[in-house]
């Protein structure tokens, strides 16, 4: 494991499925939480970090302060966990939305420039342009997206139905194909899925200031009932995303969503297009996991199909 230079009281404590992640006492006295994994892709971490940044500037959520990243390690303020309030249901629901009508620059990533993506001008036509590597292998998009071991490229395009088709569903497609995951009828139930996108995907949005990885597990409350957003995997995109991966495994709730309709109403057929959006985290799941979640992953795509 790689720590920061100088902790002490170093501590294991819950983490994840994925990194071991720690309690310590960095340098100059502040308690942190230290997040760290032996084959952590270069710049993940500090990927992360940039993503907690961007996803506080609106001032609606919180998310803790970054201490210190490197690529063996990333430390956080530490928090003091609590139980959501009902308050703090409300703030999340408001804050939610208040953070994704900030909204992104583009669908993809939202940082400028990425040192040599693979589709050339960022236009993301189509066409199969969506990197996928293991702990980063084979993707030079310096603004993917983390999904466990699995990278996903954020590589720009201009419309969204086209970003989700092309840099998530085909390439994770193409992952369980290769690694025999899904059956073959599934992975061309998914391409079939990718085939119909434009129509699935409802009217048009700008692009939302996603989370991008927000089930259950990556909100936090702090010890006076107040939510935080952790583990962001952070881009541009349609922000019923983020509120289906929410509702996923285990429902948030009804106080979050009545509190987000509140500030950001959404669009008509929303609730007809939970499922094309759970899809990508069953997909994840299935490749880092098996299980259960191959069978939920190829079910929810025939829905769509």
């Amino acid at each position: 494991m790689s720590l920061p230079p100088g902790a002490r009281d170093v501590r294991p404590v819950g983490g994840g499925d994925i990194n071991e992640a720690f309690r310590a006492v960095l340098h100059d006295g502040t308690d942190a939480f230290v997040k760290t994994r032996a084959d952590a892709a270069p710049g993940e971490y500090a990927a992360e970090a940039a993503g907690l940044r961007w996803l506080a500037e609106p001032g609606a959520l919180r998310t803790p302060r970054v201490l210190d990243a490197d690529d063996g390690y990333l430390a956080l303020q530490w928090i003091e966990h609590g139980r959501l309030d009902a308050d703090g249901e409300q703030e999340l629901g408001r804050g939610l939305a208040a953070t994704h009508t900030a909204h992104a620059p583009r669908f993809g990533r939202f940082t400028e420039g990425s040192g040599g993506e693979r589709d050339g001008d960022g236009g993301g036509t189509g066409g199969g342009g969506g990197d996928v590597g293991g702990n980063g292998d084979g993707d030079d998009d310096e603004g993917a997206a983390g999904f466990g071991s699995l990278r996903l490229s954020n590589a720009p395009t201009t419309e969204w139905p086209t970003f989700y088709a092309e840099r998530r569903l085909r390439p994770l497609a193409r992952l369980a194909r290769d690694g025999d995951v899904l059956s073959p009828a599934g992975v061309r139930t998914i391409e079939r899925v990718c085939e119909r996108m434009a129509q699935l995907t409802g009217a048009p949005e700008a692009p939302a200031r996603l989370h991008g990885d927000l089930w259950q597990g990556n909100l936090l409350a702090d010890s006076h009932g107040r939510p935080w957003l952790i583990d962001p995997s952070a881009y541009g995109g349609h922000r019923e995303v983020d509120l289906a991966m929410l509702a996923l495994f285990g429902s948030p709730s009804p106080i979050v969503l009545a509190s987000y309709r509140e500030v950001a109403p959404l669009a008509d057929g929303w609730q007809e297009r939970v499922g094309l959006y759970q899809l990508l985290p069953l997909l994840v799941h299935a490749l880092l996991f098996g299980g259960s979640y191959r069978v939920a992953a190829e079910d929810m795509a025939r829905r769509y199909a």
